[in-house]
Parts: C-alpha cells; structure tokens; sequence
C-alpha cells in the first residue's frame, strides 16, 4: 500500500489508515496487534533468567 498519485495535485502523498479501510474493507487489525503484543510479554516474562534482556552486544557483526 504505497504512495497514491493525488489527482488534483499530480503529487504523491501517503493513503491514510482510513482511506485504506474504505478502499479495501479490511477488518481492524489493531485487536489482533494487541493481543501479539501481550502474548509476547507473557513468553519474555515466563523466559525468567533463562535470558536476561538487558545488556550490550559484543563483538562485531558480519559484512554483508
């Protein structure tokens, strides 16, 4: 869902969350996003100490 050409203007500019549910009648995807989020919280806090989620990266990364 990229840039749309305005036809008044000839510009591109960006297609609002509302112009997209009107274009292609998606159901609301933001339930389903909180509910990914809060069953990600729950698996990091069940992880315990078995990870620790603070701390600095060492070494380097690979090229490419």
């Amino acid at each position: 869902m990229g840039p749309k050409r305005d036809t008044e203007t000839g510009k591109w500019r960006k297609l609002h969350n509302e112009e997209l549910n009107g274009m292609y009648s998606l159901i609301n995807i933001l339930p389903l996003i909180k509910l990914r989020r809060k069953r990600w919280a729950v698996h990091v806090a069940y992880m315990g100490e078995k990870r620790r989620l603070v701390g600095k990266p060492e070494g380097k990364r690979a090229l490419g």
